[in-house]
Order: structure tokens, then C-alpha cells, then sequence
């Protein structure tokens, strides 16, 4: 069965973290490609309301490629808990479909 396309998101606090990440998982083919947005957060830590600009890292790849792909980021995160979700793709072209899986299997 061919592997399928997914995204996976995480979000930092800086651009230069976001970028390093980003620049290292489509180097290292963990993703076919990587978009970093800027975006705020409202969170609870350590029982206090935080408000903080962070940046989204959105990285395409394919599912069995996630296990070395979460690996990679939790070795490159600042954070002590850093966020790591996975989404399945409802619908995508097969041509997209197909480049990411090359992009991540070459």
C-alpha cells in the first residue's frame, strides 16, 4: 500500500528556530516541503494564561515517514513540550501526492 500524504504542524517562538527546523527536515527528505507563518497562541503554563507571538511550521510529508520526521523535531525544539500533530489529507491531488512521496523517498 503507498504511503499517504499528511501535514505536520508545530510552532516555535522564533523565526530563526522555525527556519532551522524547516531548512533540516526538507534537507534531511522527513518532508517534501515546510511553510512557516507567524501566528499568536493563547495557552495555559504552569497555571498561568500566556499570549505569545509564535511561528507555525507546516511540513508535508507521508505517513510512514512521521515516526523519523517527529524524531527530528523534538531533537531540534527549544521547547520542553514541544507541540507535534499530525493531519491526514481528506483530499489531494495525486500528482502533489505523488511529488511529496518522491520528495520523501529519494
Amino acid at each position: 500500500m503507498p504511503s499517504e500524504a499528511i501535514a505536520v504542524v508545530t510552532t516555535v517562538g522564533s523565526a530563526s528556530d522555525a527556519e532551522r527546523i524547516a531548512r533540516a527536515v526538507v534537507e534531511q527528505a522527513l518532508g517534501a516541503c515546510a511553510q512557516i507563518s507567524e501566528i499568536r497562541s493563547f495557552y495555559r503554563w504552569n497555571g498561568e494564561l500566556q499570549d505569545d507571538r509564535e511561528y507555525r511550521v507546516l511540513i508535508k510529508t507521508t505517513d510512514d515517514r512521521y515516526a523519523a520526521l517527529e524524531q527530528a523535531i523534538r531533537g531540534l525544539h527549544p521547547y520542553d513540550l514541544p507541540a507535534i500533530h499530525a493531519f491526514a489529507f481528506v483530499h489531494v491531488d495525486p500528482a502533489y501526492a505523488a511529488w511529496v512521496s518522491d520528495e520523501t523517498h529519494r
